[in-house]
């Protein structure tokens, strides 16, 4: 089963081609650049600046206005509570792998939790896969679910990561939200940069709370019924 779960994740950790920091849709911000051949919208006040300081223009000249994307810092907080059957292991295996694969010019840290929590990986520090999900899987399951503990784990792994920007940082939570240790979680979830919600269905799990974190946390719910949903769902989390 555990072979089973590196598999997975190793099929799915190959970086997968992100769209153009230059598209002028997405969360970078908009700079004054040098035309390097992929933008048509022309900074004509500093292209003019550029003509008077050489009056024979040439395309090095040219300064665009191109979307250019900040590194983003993202927290993957794993639910390992009660059993861990073989769907929730493929599910979390996924999870890794499709976001190391996303994330693989970014920072990604893991926090796994049940009535407790663990940080797997800080943002920032090299991520080896197949390390990363023996250290997960050999921690023992539990059975309480505190949803609110890597919520705070994770907002505090973000504020302590020196690349990571603000407007351009989240928690994912991977979980079945079936919420019974610790307090609510709720009123965590604005106190984030967003959270987006992963919601595992394939057993019992609580659709209210996932959808209400993901509302208050100004981010989406993606459920998912086993592993072969999870990289569809993460790349749509990003494309907005």
């Amino acid at each position: 089963m555990v072979r089973r779960a590196q598999q997975i994740a190793s099929r799915l950790v190959l970086p997968r081609a992100r769209r153009t920091d230059r598209s002028p849709r997405g969360s970078g911000e908009l700079a004054s650049v040098r035309y390097r051949g992929g933008s048509d919208e022309i900074d004509v006040d500093a292209t003019i600046d550029r003509l008077v300081e050489h009056p024979v223009l040439e395309e090095d000249d040219i300064v665009v206005r191109e979307r250019v994307r900040t590194r983003r810092s993202v927290v993957l907080a794993v639910d390992i509570s009660g059993s861990m059957g073989t769907e929730r292991i493929r599910t979390a295996a996924a999870s890794v792998g499709a976001l190391v694969a996303e994330l693989h010019h970014d920072d990604l840290g893991v926090v796994a939790f049940w009535s407790d929590a663990a940080v797997l990986a800080r943002p920032g520090e090299p991520i080896e896969v197949t390390r990363l999900l023996d250290t997960l899987l050999r921690i023992p399951a539990r059975g309480l679910t505190n949803v609110a503990f890597p919520l705070t784990v994770a907002r505090d792994l973000l504020l302590a990561t020196p690349s990571g920007d603000r407007r351009d940082a989240r928690v994912i939570l991977l979980s079945d939200c079936v919420h019974n240790a610790g307090p609510d979680p709720r009123p965590l979830a604005p106190g984030l940069p967003r959270l987006d919600v992963l919601l595992d269905t394939s057993g019992e799990h609580d659709l209210e709370l996932a959808r209400e974190l993901a509302r208050l946390g100004r981010g989406r719910l993606a459920p998912v019924h086993d592993f072969r949903q999870v990289a569809p769902a993460i790349s749509r989390l990003f494309a907005d």
